[in-house]
C-alpha cells in the first residue's frame, strides 16, 4: 500500500485555529461561569445547579443527532464544514448571552436567561465539536498522520483554556466584573468567529466521503456497539474520564482546603497544562516508536500514579503539589494525542465491516460518554462532600479532608489503572491497520 503523504502543517494549523476560541470558551465557562453566576449576578446556586445538570441530560438528544446527521449532510461545501459555518453566530452569540444578563432583570427572569443561554451554549458547542473532530479523523488515513492532527488540536484547546485562565483572574479581581465580562465576551466572540471563518475557507474535505453516511440513525449506531474495538475503548474512555473529571472539579478544593493557597490554583492549574501543551512535540516521535496503544497505557499509569503520590500532600506542599501536576500533565499529554487518533482508526474497521463512513456517530458517542462521566462525577463528588460535612470557606474536619483527598488521589489511580487494565486488551496494532487500509483501497469489505 502507498502511504499517504504528510500533510502540510499549514493545513493542520488551519484546521485546528478555531479551537484556540473553544477552549477558551469551554474552560471559562466550566471553571468560573458557576461563580460568576452566584456571586455577581445573584442566581441561587440550586439553580445553576440545575441548569447544568438540565445540560448534560439534553446533550444525550444532542450528540448522537448532530453525530448522525453530519454524517448524513451532502452538499457542495462538504459535510462536516456546513456545520461550523452554521454555528457560528450561536457559539458566540450564547457565550456573550451567558456573561451579560441585563442588570434589570429579576430572581426568576435572570434563572430564565441564564437557562436558556447554557442550554443553547452546549448545543452550539455539539454542532461545532461533533463536526469538526470527525473532519479531523478524515484529513488524513495515515496511521501516525493523525497523530499530528489530534496533537495539534490539543495544543490549540489548551492554549486557549491557559489564556481563558488570564481571563478569570482579571473577573476575580475586577471592580467591576461585569464590565470585564462584556469587554471579555465580545472580543472572544468575535475572535472565535474569525478563526472558524478561516477555517471554513482554508480547510477542504475528502469528496470521496461525502454521501457515505449510514441512513438509519439506529443501525448507524448499533454499527458502533458492534465494534469490539469501539466497545472496548468506549469503556476505558468512560472510566478514565470519570477519574480526569473529580481531578478538575477539585483543585481549587485541594487548594484551599488541602495545601492551603487558594491565591495558587491558577498556578497549580498551569503546572498541569503547561506540560500537556508543550509535551505534544516530544510524545509524537515516541508514540512512532512504541505505538499508539503503549503510548496511552504510559498515559493512563503515569498521570495515574501521579494524582495518586498526591494523597501525601499536606498543608504548605506548594512546590511538591505543583511538581506532581507538572508530572500529571506531562502524562495526559501523552495520552490526548493517541487516544483521538486510535479512535480515527477504529472507524476505518467500521468502513471494511459497513461500508459506510460514519466519524459523526463515532465522535458522538465518545462526546457522550465524556459528558456522562463528568456529569456522574459531579454527582459523586458533592454526594461525598455532603456526608463528610463540608461547610464552605470554613476550617474542614478530619474527616472532610481525607474525603476530599481520597477523591482527588486514590479514586483517580484506581481509574485509570482499571482502565490501563482494560486498554491492554485492544487489539488493533499499525500492522492490522495497514491490512485493514489496503483491503479498503482495494475496495474489499469483510464477508457478511
Amino acid at each position: 500500500m502507498q502511504l499517504e503523504p504528510n500533510l502540510p502543517l499549514r493545513r493542520i494549523v488551519n484546521y485546528n485555529l478555531p479551537t484556540l476560541g473553544i477552549g477558551f470558551m469551554f474552560f471559562l465557562v466550566t471553571l468560573y461561569l458557576m461563580k460568576f453566576a452566584t456571586d455577581v449576578l445573584l442566581i441561587a446556586p440550586a439553580a445553576m445547579g440545575l441548569i447544568f445538570g438540565l445540560s448534560r441530560i439534553w446533550d444525550a438528544i444532542t450528540d448522537p443527532v448532530v453525530g448522525y446527521l453530519s454524517d448524513r449532510t451532502n452538499t457542495a461545501m462538504g459535510r462536516r464544514r456546513p456545520w461550523m459555518l452554521a454555528c457560528i453566530p450561536f457559539v458566540c452569540g450564547t457565550f456573550y448571552m451567558m456573561w451579560n444578563p441585563p442588570a434589570s432583570l429579576g430572581p426568576s427572569s435572570s434563572i430564565a436567561w441564564m437557562a436558556v443561554a447554557v442550554l443553547a451554549f452546549y448545543t452550539a458547542m455539539t454542532a461545532f465539536t461533533v463536526p469538526h473532530v470527525s473532519l479531523g479523523a478524515e484529513l488524513t488515513v495515515n496511521y501516525h498522520e493523525r497523530n499530528r492532527v489530534f496533537g495539534v488540536r490539543h495544543m490549540a484547546y489548551y492554549i486557549g483554556a491557559m489564556i481563558a485562565l488570564i481571563a478569570m483572574y482579571m473577573l476575580i479581581g475586577a471592580d467591576e466584573p461585569r464590565a470585564v465580562a462584556f469587554d471579555i465576551s465580545l472580543l472572544v466572540g468575535a475572535v472565535t468567529a474569525l478563526l472558524l471563518v478561516w477555517m471554513f475557507f482554508t480547510t477542504s474535505e475528502r469528496p470521496e466521503y461525502q454521501g457515505r453516511g449510514e441512513t438509519n440513525v439506529f443501525t448507524a449506531f448499533g454499527d458502533v456497539m458492534k465494534n469490539s474495538h469501539a466497545r472496548l475503548l468506549l469503556l476505558v474512555f468512560f472510566i478514565e474520564n470519570i477519574g480526569a473529571a473529580t481531578i478538575g472539579i477539585l483543585t481549587p478544593y485541594i487548594a484551599q482546603y488541602i495545601v492551603g493557597t487558594p491565591e495558587l490554583t491558577v498556578v497549580y492549574i498551569l503546572s498541569y497544562l503547561v506540560p500537556s501543551v508543550g509535551s505534544v512535540p516530544f510524545w509524537l516521535p515516541i508514540s512512532r516508536r512504541i505505538g499508539k496503544k503503549n503510548l496511552w497505557l504510559f498515559s493512563l499509569m503515569v498521570t495515574g500514579v501521579g494524582f495518586g503520590s498526591m494523597y501525601f500532600v499536606g498543608e504548605g506542599d506548594v512546590w511538591l503539589y505543583a511538581s506532581l501536576a507538572f508530572v500529571c500533565g506531562l502524562g495526559a499529554g501523552s495520552g490526548a494525542l493517541v487516544a483521538p487518533s486510535i479512535q480515527a482508526d477504529i472507524i476505518d474497521f467500521d468502513e471494511y465491516q459497513s461500508g459506510k463512513r460514519k466519524e459523526g456517530a463515532y465522535f458522538a458517542a465518545w462526546n457522550f460518554v465524556h459528558k456522562s462521566a463528568t456529569g456522574i462525577t459531579l454527582m459523586l463528588t458533592g454526594f461525598v462532600l455532603g456526608l463528610s460535612g463540608f461547610v464552605p470557606n470554613e476550617p474542614q474536619s478530619e474527616l472532610t479532608k481525607f474525603a476530599i483527598i481520597a477523591l482527588y488521589t486514590l479514586f483517580p489511580l484506581v481509574c485509570y489503572i482499571l482502565g490501563a487494565i482494560i486498554l491492554n486488551r485492544f487489539s488493533m496494532t499499525e500492522a492490522s491497520h495497514r491490512q485493514i487500509r489496503e483491503a479498503l483501497d482495494r475496495g474489499e469489505r469483510a464477508s457478511p
